[in-house]
């Protein structure tokens, strides 16, 4: 069992497109995996640890998984996770890998593919709140999607993250971005709302900031419970992973995002349904993004000199 680590992750290079290519193909094929809704043990406020099974069918060989993904606030960075790949077929398990990277750009390759289903089609301003790695991420890989049309990002003010975030991006000519102090100013006029807060107490303003046509894309789900009550149309990543929420009973419309994919549900249909997306995270991308990078490893012979792990794992059916 290999050890692959954060560093060696991103030594591959994986281009935005790439990891844009490799979420597509898991939602469109979701149906396929077996992906039991994750546990969340949550010991104080604001601390979490999720654990996510999955496996996913294959022609020559299944993949299957683990992610254990935790976060704490005064940790840096806050979030961190590990994922644990094994060959569904046979039981091996192959690697112990860092999920950290694997997480934040399969997180953002998602939005964005959310984004681009079911915001208007001539949407020009994003409003974000959570300036972390995964509206990075976002962003990053959304710019490789509209080839060069305009973006306006309004960002909220938050501790000067949103200096950071603007220098990150400056050389994207065809952004452009201001900065706001309330909730209301950063929902108010947005076409699309971006969330990449890892932790909100409340929802963050009242119904009437949200204008006719709006996509809400909640990253980490909290803040717009008052959304669920009034938007056209509700769609998640999985129903088990939502059906608990406490307004899920009372959405007016509801679907998988993987069933508008394939066309089985219709997506946006006016330039007026408010829509919110939430994208709850379902370990099927993050052990489709580790088998992904395992093979390239193999292909280009850099699992080699990898840390193998040895657990002399007892070899007599009968060993007690």
């Amino acid at each position: 069992m290999r050890v692959i680590t954060f560093d060696d992750i991103k030594s591959l290079n994986i281009s935005p497109a790439l990891c844009y290519d490799w979420a597509e193909t898991m939602i469109k094929n979701k149906k396929q995996a077996l992906l039991p809704p994750k546990i969340s043990i949550k010991p104080r406020d604001g601390v979490f640890c999720n654990v996510m099974p999955s496996m996913i069918p294959g022609v020559t060989n299944s993949w299957g998984g683990v992610k254990v993904v935790t976060r704490y606030p005064d940790r840096v960075p806050s979030l961190e996770s590990r994922i644990l790949l094994m060959n569904a077929d046979s039981g091996e398990f192959l690697a112990v890998m860092d999920g950290t990277w694997i997480t934040a750009m399969r997180t953002g390759a998602v939005a964005a593919h959310s984004i681009e289903l079911f915001a208007r089609k001539d949407y020009e301003t994003i409003g974000i709140l959570g300036l972390g790695n995964v509206s990075r991420s976002t962003i990053l890989i959304l710019c490789e999607k509209i080839n060069g049309r305009k973006i306006h990002l309004k960002l909220l003010r938050y501790k000067g993250q949103e200096e950071s975030f603007i220098k990150r991006f400056e050389g994207y000519e065809n952004l452009s971005f201001s900065c706001v102090d309330t909730t209301e100013e950063l929902v108010r006029g947005s076409d699309v709302v971006l969330s990449g807060a890892t932790y909100l107490p409340n929802d963050i303003c009242s119904d009437d900031c949200f204008e006719p046509g709006v996509l809400v894309q909640p990253i980490h789900t909290l803040g717009f419970t008052n959304c669920d009550l009034f938007f056209d149309k509700v769609f998640a990543d999985d129903t088990g992973h939502v059906h608990h929420f406490k307004n899920y009973d009372k959405f007016r419309k509801f679907a998988e995002v993987c069933d508008v994919v394939n066309g089985l549900v219709p997506g946006r249909e006016s330039d007026d349904e408010r829509i919110i997306a939430y994208n709850i995270g379902v370990s099927v991308h993050d052990i489709n993004y580790a088998a992904a990078i395992y093979r390239m490893m193999e292909e280009r012979g850099l699992l080699e000199d990898k840390p193998d792990i040895d657990l002399k794992d007892p070899t007599d059916k009968f060993w007690v």
